[in-house]
């Protein structure tokens, strides 16, 4: 998809300051694991290691559908022909929207969702309910996950880490190099 597509896909295009390269600047190369999670869901959500933690939290606050629905849609938009988009979605609809879900998300417009939406698949056609549950979670939990212990235990170990002995020797022989 295109930049033109960024009203439907908000998450995958943050503005970018670039130096006069074209490359990101020095503040967005700096800025990595707990740092990057707290500037947005949308950071948190395209770290492999931000996704895990925040499920966790999720799952502590029964919650955690609400993420795995999120994924699923988003893996669901990649998916490549009907044969394979009609199982996708149906997959989808019985895990996180049927009546009878094993992980039911809480949806406006649920009620009047039937199974006939999984016989002409699209890849937007799980958007809108994605994006509810985006805002949601953007809303309600990740605040909350900003303040929990598993954020702040796990910014604490990457901050010690950044201050070992080894981090800041390997830091000052990588001055040297560059600065040489």
């Amino acid at each position: 998809f295109s930049k033109e597509d960024a009203g439907f896909f908000p998450f995958f295009f943050s503005p970018e300051i670039n130096d006069s390269e074209g490359h990101p600047s020095s503040s967005q190369q700096t800025l990595k694991g707990t740092s990057k999670w707290a500037t947005s869901l949308e950071n948190l959500l395209e770290d492999p290691e931000g996704v895990k933690r925040f499920r966790e939290f999720l799952k502590k606050e029964f919650s955690e559908e609400n993420v795995l629905f999120w994924l699923a849609c988003e893996e669901f938009k990649k998916t490549q022909g009907k044969k394979q988009m009609q199982e996708k979605a149906k997959e989808i609809y019985m895990t996180f929207l049927s009546s009878k879900a094993s992980s039911q998300v809480n949806v406006e417009g649920q009620s009047r969702l039937s199974e006939t939406i999984l016989e002409t698949p699209h890849p937007l056609m799980f958007q809108k309910l994605q994006d509810q549950i985006f805002n949601l979670m953007k809303y309600d939990s990740y605040s909350r996950f900003l303040k929990s212990d598993i954020f702040l235990n796990h910014k604490k170990s990457e901050e010690q880490e950044e201050n070992s002995p080894e981090a800041q020797t390997a830091a000052k022989r990588a001055s040297r190099i560059y600065n040489t």
